[in-house]
């Protein structure tokens, strides 16, 4: 047994850091769970702008990302990020996925003794290709066991809403997976748990690509037979990644992969979906980046899973030719015919 047992119950007190769509939704489900187990909770919100902090003090809302959603009392936000940190026996990250390693490198000395870190995150770091499970473990120097990722069909809206929906708790310590997954049981979130983080990180990763290619499609009037094919290729070509990686096939399967791909492939209030769609009206990299309030983790996290892709020998057109277009290599225009440009064999030969 590997991890503390007198936190058997659920964790008091929780630091999220990063106060956007995902991470302020996630606070608040952690705020709901304790109040349906009859917990006391204290969940500390880390921001960067003050007026997001002192809305969310004063008013017990997050207008900028989500609206008119009330938050529970219980939730505090600082933009001091020692304040958020002081006994947190569970530490949120949700934060842009390049930006985290140097924040990590600020933050190393203020974390708990035996803290248990759960990445929200869903990207790949540029140059090195690493997951964020292992950006954390280099930066913080903590194992694998007390590091966990939470993934699945996670539209935070949706969520903020109190619209059921299922996730998926991955860590290599079960023990701590379930002790996550308790902490985090609200009556319209349902965690499940899985040791295989590698899948369920990647799964979360290339499916942000694949929504900006059928966000594309959309834009260009492409039909649904066009969305569906793309979607359904998308998830052969993570399936193939992540088994490369030591992934679990299984794991391509449930939420954190299927589930997390049609609902981010086909929803409007998905990031990459939206980018996508821009980006296939005609709209510059640019433009976009003006138009939308949040980070498209698919636009920056690209690049990064084709040099992974390439390296292990795995092929992904698909993310090959969605690279191309946002390299400036390939037009909208030309992006259709490639989408499904893999030699002729059988369906199922990965």
């Amino acid at each position: 047994m590997t991890f503390d047992q007198t936190r058997e119950l659920s964790a008091t007190r929780v630091a999220v850091l990063g106060a956007g769509s995902w991470g302020t939704t996630f606070a608040k489900v952690l705020a709901d769970a304790a109040t349906a187990s009859g917990v006391e909770r204290d969940i500390r919100l880390w921001g960067r702008r003050g007026e997001v902090v002192d809305q969310i003090n004063l008013k017990h809302r997050n207008e900028q990302y989500l609206k008119e959603i009330s938050l529970p009392p219980s939730i505090t936000a600082s933009t001091e990020v020692v304040e958020v940190l002081d006994g947190a026996e569970l530490v949120v990250l949700a934060v842009p996925a390049q930006t985290l390693r140097p924040q990590l490198r600020q933050w190393k000395h203020l974390l708990a003794p035996g803290a248990l870190v759960v990445s929200l995150m869903k990207g790949l770091e540029l140059h090195s290709d690493a997951r964020m499970s292992e950006v954390i473990s280099e930066e913080l120097g903590i194992p694998a066991n007390r590091i966990a990722v939470v993934s699945g069909p996670n539209l935070a809206m949706e969520i903020a809403r109190e619209e059921p929906t299922a996730s998926v708790v991955a860590c290599s310590d079960p023990i701590a997976a379930g002790w996550i997954a308790r902490s985090c049981t609200a009556p319209y979130f349902r965690p499940y748990t899985t040791g295989d983080v590698v899948g369920v990180e990647i799964g979360g990763i290339v499916k942000n690509i694949i929504a900006l290619a059928v966000g594309i499609c959309e834009g260009k009037q492409m039909g649904d037979n066009t969305k569906a094919s793309v979607i359904t290729r998308g998830l052969a070509e993570t399936s193939r990644l992540s088994l490369a990686l030591g992934g679990e096939a299984q794991t391509m399967a449930g939420l954190a992969g299927l589930g997390d791909l049609v609902a981010t492939c086909s929803s409007p209030l998905s990031r990459n979906h939206t980018a996508g769609r821009l980006l296939g009206k005609g709209l510059t990299l640019d433009e976009v980046a003006a138009e939308m309030t949040q980070t498209a983790e698919g636009i920056k996290s690209a690049q990064a899973v084709q040099e992974l892709a390439g390296k292990l020998g795995v092929d992904m057109p698909i993310t090959a030719a969605v690279v191309a277009v946002l390299a400036g290599k390939l037009s909208v225009d030309q992006l259709g015919p490639l989408l499904l440009s893999r030699d002729l064999k059988p369906e199922g030969d990965y």
